[in-house]
């Protein structure tokens, strides 16, 4: 009853009805199905951000660095690329299947992770990722529920993307700040630990949630076999140069977003204990990285409702000049050697909403710009995007400090300058519906 009461509430909320003479427009999926996505897509946030604040910490007692614990943070979207590809030739264009994956791989990737502190081996956390990467699967197949025409109008699609950053931003800011307040758990116990903890209570997190996911998704139709399907060198060959414009912007901006997003998480915790007046420990760094996301979420909310009457392209250029605009803060302080918390957590905060923003609309304008039939493979171009952008940009976070931070945020800057160049020349091409 009360998750009954919970998707009505959440329904008046984000969708209220809108007089139009296209209901197909405005469709939506099952209320419980699509809270059980975003939860999902919470709940994925939360398993990749959690060992963000004591990873580092984590590998150096296992005898690794700060650039192994990069790619701790890192290479589960590696294997979540080479997962994703088989996946799908055995979803049928169904979501339940991939569901209790992700579930299985999640929960045994946690366990592994935990186990490495008993064990005292430092590729068994590598290991343990890897598991959780396959799980990592299941944030392409979120993107595509969102933007699935069978059951989302194509006035709803940037909404339901807006509720994902949201679910987004939740999981970057809980993950750490979690991570950190279990670090403080202390060391006493080789099996229940500051560094073993996010993985026994994940684990037991996703059993639980698997349960519910067995009982309440309701899986949409089997799509039925389309002729435009017979070949992906047929698919292709329809796209127009127009369209390819656009989803090579859109892919690149997906990457951006979550390789500076991924590389900040990873820096910001060895960043902190190496600067001088700063000095900190996993627990500060979780609390550090979680409070700038905590503040990141009304905006985020608010972008939902932004959606409903901004065009996408705007919002995809705002989110960019705000993230662009901390990224430049960032490289002032360090040439005026002006680094201090408050300083520090102001840049934070300008990039992680900027970019967050700027993710929300990646997929959903790509799949007002494609015919129906593409969304499956347009979901798989932007997660693979998104994936490489989290992989390098973790083992980048990390390797910050060792490269210099000046090159660090300079590639940023440049790569979002190449951004905006692509979407200043294809701003006419960019235009799709509200909402």
């Amino acid at each position: 009853m009360a998750l009954r009461n919970l998707l009505t509430t959440i329904h008046i909320f984000s969708f209220h009805q809108e007089a139009s003479d296209d209901e197909e427009e405005f469709k939506l999926p099952s209320m419980a199905s699509l809270v059980i996505m975003l939860v999902m897509n919470f709940l994925l946030q939360v398993s990749f951000f959690i060992i963000v604040s004591s990873a580092n910490k984590y590998a150096e007692y296992l005898g690794g660095n700060a650039t192994f614990s990069g790619i701790v943070i890192g290479i589960p979207t590696g294997f979540a690329v080479l997962s994703l590809i088989p996946l799908t030739q055995y979803d049928k264009g169904l979501y339940k299947m991939p569901l209790h994956v992700s579930c299985c791989f999640a929960i045994l990737g946690h366990i592994a992770y935990a186990v490495a502190f008993r064990a005292n081996f430092l590729y068994l956390i590598l290991i343990g990722r890897c598991l959780t990467g396959v799980s990592f699967t299941m944030f392409m197949y979120c993107k595509r529920y969102c933007t699935d025409p069978q059951i989302v109008g194509i006035r709803r699609r940037t909404a339901l993307a807006g509720w994902q950053v949201v679910c987004q931003g939740l999981g970057m800011s809980l993950g750490p700040l979690f991570g950190g307040l279990l670090y403080k758990i202390g060391f006493s116990n080789s099996i229940f630990n500051g560094y073993t903890s996010p993985g026994w209570i994940m684990a037991g997190i996703y059993a639980g949630f698997w349960v519910l996911v067995t009982q309440c998704f309701e899986d949409v139709p089997q799509p039925p076999p389309s002729p435009i399907d017979e070949s992906l060198r047929a698919q292709l060959s329809l796209i127009t140069l127009s369209q390819w414009s656009v989803i090579i912007c859109m892919c690149w901006f997906s990457m951006v977003c979550f390789f500076i997003l991924g590389s900040w998480e990873a820096n910001l915790p060895v960043f902190g204990a190496a600067t001088e007046n700063l000095r900190w420990s996993p627990f500060d760094a979780g609390n550090f990285i979680g409070l700038g996301a905590i503040i990141c979420f009304p905006f985020l909310i608010a972008n939902i409702l932004a959606a409903r009457r901004i065009q996408d392209r705007k919002l995809l250029a705002f989110g960019a000049t705000l993230g662009l605009a901390g990224l430049n803060t960032f490289l002032f302080i360090l040439y005026t050697d002006k680094v201090n918390y408050n300083s520090l957590f102001a840049c934070w905060c300008t990039v992680a909403l900027g970019f967050n923003i700027a993710t929300a609309v990646t997929l959903s304008l790509l799949s007002k710009q494609l015919p129906p039939q593409y969304n499956g493979r347009a979901s798989i171009v932007i997660q693979c995007s998104n994936f490489t952008g989290r992989v390098t940009g973790a083992i980048w976070g990390g390797s910050g400090v060792s490269v210099g931070m000046m090159n660090f945020v300079g590639l940023e800057i440049a790569m979002v300058g190449i951004g905006t160049i692509m979407f200043t020349t294809l701003w006419k091409k960019l235009k799709t519906k509200n909402g």
